[in-house]
This record gives C-alpha cells, structure tokens and sequence, in this order.
C-alpha cells in the first residue's frame, strides 16, 4: 500500500448528499442573509479563478480565525474515489486573503444553487457568514469553513502525501495541480502572498517534473 493509499478515504465512503440535504444546507446557509440586501460570499480557491456565478463588484479581503489548507479530498472535480485530489478549505487559525464577491440579490438563489452543486456535493464545508475587511470597511460574506465531520475531511496529512495526491490526481474539473496552479497564479495577480501555497506549488511541480507523463 502506498502513502497515499494509506491517507485517502476508502472510495465507498464517497456518498454524496441527497437533493433533500444539499437544499436543506442551501436553505441553512441563506437563512441568515435578508432578501434584497446585499449579499456578499468569500473566495479562496477556484472560486477566485472560476467563479462561474454572475457578480457585479469584487474586492480583494481578509478574514480573521481561518486560513487556507490542502485539506479536503476532491472524489469528482480534481479527482476520483479511487484516486483522490486534494483541494482547499478555509481551516481554523490565523487569517487568509482572498476575494470577496457581489451578487445582485435577485440573483442569489440561482447563483447559489450553482455554487451548492458544485461546492457542497458531499457537504465538504460548513458554510459561515464571517467578517471581511476591505480597507476600512467590514463586510459580512458567506465562506465555505472547514467541516471536519465530512467524510472527505484528510486533516494535516503529511507533506509527501499531498504532493503525490496533487501531482496525480485528475477529476471532471481536470488535473489536482490546474487547481493548485491556478490558485497560486490569482493570489499573485492580486498581490496576496501565500508562503504555505507558494511552498507546495514548488514541491508539486519539482514532483511532476521528475515522474514521466
């Protein structure tokens, strides 16, 4: 058995939530959000890069208490059951920058509902409204947190062990490290500085450089 093999879910744990509990958790999280108000949501990771929601202001914001970590294992869009990717979440301590998105509000429950099917499939988060600060101004968005009772949940796995995961792995959405790179390549045209992504960038690519194919 490989490291890899030893640290990745079995893939009979891959169940995804019903329709029921992806729309209940849908309804949860807009719970607190008043219809026709502002509605703000926080993005890290491919939500930086690829949206694929309708928004009308961004900025670059900060949050305090969570920061970003390889720690959710991607079964459909950067991997598969069998061989896992690894993506990001919003892990608790520290803080983390990244861009904070405008949706009109007659346009968050379409949006949302879009984003739910993609980022919630196996309830890899727990969704929060948390405290953004722009510049002198504090903005509340909702941002997708750790859920460490989540059956993709991989926790502070060991450094090799992510590598070889992001190197090799490939799900609907493409290749584990496209995520990566693409990530680490937004943070630098926004000018956010990322030591812990910009180390593993390094390692993944010194990873596939030396594995043919």
């Amino acid at each position: 058995m490989s490291k890899l093999e030893a640290y990745a879910p079995p893939p009979r744990d891959a169940k995804p939530l019903s329709p029921t509990q992806l729309l209940a958790s849908l309804r949860a999280a807009l719970d607190p959000w008043a219809p026709g108000s502002p509605f703000w949501i926080f993005a890290y990771g491919s939500l930086m890069w690829n949206p694929e929601f309708a928004w009308d202001a961004r900025h670059v914001a900060t949050i305090r208490g969570y920061h970003r970590a390889f720690r959710i294992w991607s079964r459909i869009n950067r991997g598969t059951p069998e061989n896992p990717g690894l993506v990001l979440t919003l892990e608790c301590g520290g803080s983390c920058r990244g861009l904070i998105y405008r949706i009109a509000p007659d346009r968050v429950q379409e949006e949302m509902s879009r984003i739910w099917k993609r980022e919630m499939t196996y309830g890899s988060y727990r969704p929060r409204w948390l405290n953004c600060v722009v510049g002198d101004e504090h903005i509340r968005g909702l941002a997708f947190t750790v859920n460490r009772q989540c059956t993709g949940y991989a926790g502070e796995v060991p450094l090799e062990v992510a590598v070889e995961a992001i190197a090799s792995a490939k799900g609907r959405y493409g290749p584990a490290h496209d995520y990566l790179f693409k990530t680490t390549e937004t943070l630098r045209a926004h000018g956010i500085r990322d030591s812990r992504v910009e180390h593993l960038t390094a390692l993944v690519r010194q990873r596939m450089s030396t594995v043919p194919g």
